[in-house]
């Protein structure tokens, strides 16, 4: 009896950490304007939810996290959305380079939040040191793996969206991972310590 509770709150809790993702990645909220860039969001209850929930949660929550932007890229697209829909592709190839930057990456952020979760605890470092420090990995996750997939799949077509040369690209995405990773990284370390330490009180409590 006991584990099919458990069994069932962790759906429930799974399914309520989808939910938010879904409503940030369809609202502004999944935004914060900082002074010079916009910085995202909805990677950060990915990161909770693989925390509280485990790897397994968290790579559902990703997974969520990588079609709410396969959609998003799909029906509203941009400049870059050729790298996050495979419905933008020319090719097979671009199909699947898309489906994994859109969603492979993503679900990444959250097995790689969830296990380094679990060995943080393992060595006992204290949640206050522990949570930034998923935090900011977890963002960085997204942010190396999106773009470090962009660049080593997608470098020629990135160049003629952006009109540079391919040997310029690098320049462009290192330049996206400190001008937009890094702010992001460290909004995500703040706000998983914060709402983690009290959602992990709370698990605790019960």
């Amino acid at each position: 009896m006991k584990k099919n509770t458990k069994d069932t709150r962790w759906l429930v809790m799974t399914a309520l950490f989808a939910a938010i993702v879904i409503v940030l990645a369809n609202t502004p909220l999944g935004m914060i304007q900082l002074p010079i860039i916009k910085a995202t969001t909805v990677h950060i209850p990915v990161i909770i939810g693989a925390i509280l929930l485990g790897p397994l949660a968290g790579a559902i929550l990703g997974g969520v996290f990588g079609i709410c932007s396969m959609i998003s890229n799909t029906v509203a697209p941009t400049l870059l959305s050729f790298a996050f829909s495979p419905f933008l592709a020319a090719d097979l190839p671009g199909v699947l380079k898309a489906i994994w930057i859109s969603v492979g990456c993503r679900i990444l952020i959250g097995v790689c939040a969830g296990w380094l979760w679990i060995l943080l605890m393992k060595i006992k470092l204290n949640a206050w040191i522990a949570l930034p420090v998923t935090g900011f990995v977890g963002s960085m996750t997204n942010t190396i793996l999106v773009m470090g997939s962009i660049y080593i799949l997608l470098a020629q077509q990135y160049a003629e969206a952006k009109e540079v040369a391919v040997s310029a690209v690098f320049g462009l995405v290192m330049g996206t991972v400190a001008a937009s990773g890094v702010p992001e990284a460290i909004a995500a370390a703040i706000l998983v310590a914060v709402i983690g330490k009290a959602l992990l009180s709370i698990k605790n409590r019960q």
